[in-house]
């Protein structure tokens, strides 16, 4: 017993100064890396951090290059807080990655650093539309992620980031300000502030601001005319939507256009 105690103690006295220096030496490496990567953004310039960002944000249909380019984003806007570019992009990443994450913390995540990016960049240029947007379109994806309550206390912050749009350019991304809007009425109560044919209105209007071509608006319009019992209409947009041809910078939306067009159109039989 006592030959293996001074084993064992010998053993220690060798392998924990040892582990010391590992954990030291790890230690060490981090912050060089630390250091490095800070080095980087530093000298790289913005304008190259936000082409590595896009890059990676046109290739949004895989969920890890999404998750990729919102990084990209924020190391941007850490390269420059004043860069209106990288900080209303961010706040688009971050609505995207919202809509498509699986778990509901990294839903929630996204949408709630997407409502200060949007914010943000909302401040540093109230007289473009992008921050507006994207504002409203994260204040609405965490409102429709936390459930009604959460969603009515939030409709009127909506509701004037997106009237902010249309002042400012109501074609900005092909009339969705008013899918935005659409969307608010359509699915509040009416005893909250919902209604219905005010929904088709703003869709409509929407449709005819784009030209017809906004597939995701043309779904949202066809569930409208759905929900409001006009099959025929409702028809008419989703075969619209599946004869369209997507526009390259909007493939990932198209698509998840044209499989709910294709879901409706089960449903209408």
């Amino acid at each position: 017993m006592r030959d293996a105690n001074r084993n064992f103690l010998r053993l220690r006295r060798v392998v924990l100064p040892l582990a010391l220096a590992a954990v030291a030496a790890l230690a060490v490496s981090c912050r060089r890396q630390q250091a490095s990567d800070a080095a980087v953004m530093e000298t790289q310039p913005v304008s190259e951090l936000l082409a590595q960002a896009d890059a990676l944000y046109a290739q949004r249909a895989s969920l890890d290059k999404a998750r990729e380019a919102a990084a990209a984003y924020r190391r941007a806007r850490m390269a420059d807080y004043n860069s209106y570019e990288a900080v209303w992009k961010l706040a688009r990443a971050d609505y995207y990655l919202g809509e498509h994450e699986t778990s509901d913390d990294a839903k929630l995540n996204a949408y709630r650093e997407g409502i200060t990016a949007g914010e943000a960049a909302a401040k540093l240029a109230p007289d473009k539309p992008d921050g507006h947007f994207w504002y409203g379109a994260n204040l609405g994806g965490r409102a429709e992620a936390q459930g009604p309550l959460y969603a009515l206390s939030s409709v009127p912050d909506i509701r004037r980031e997106m009237e902010a749009v249309i002042k400012l350019d109501e074609n900005y991304e092909d009339g969705s300000a008013y899918m935005a809007l659409g969307q608010i009425d359509m699915e509040l109560p009416e005893m909250m502030g919902g209604d219905h044919k005010r929904a088709i209105d703003e869709l409509e209007k929407g449709l005819k601001v784009s030209g017809g071509d906004n597939s995701m608006l043309r779904l949202r319009l066809a569930e409208a005319y759905y929900e409001a019992k006009r099959p025929q209409d409702a028809r008419a947009q989703a075969d619209a939507i599946l004869k369209m041809k997507p526009d390259p910078d909007y493939e990932a939306e198209h698509q998840e256009a044209v499989e709910g067009a294709r879901q409706l159109l089960k449903k209408l039989g």
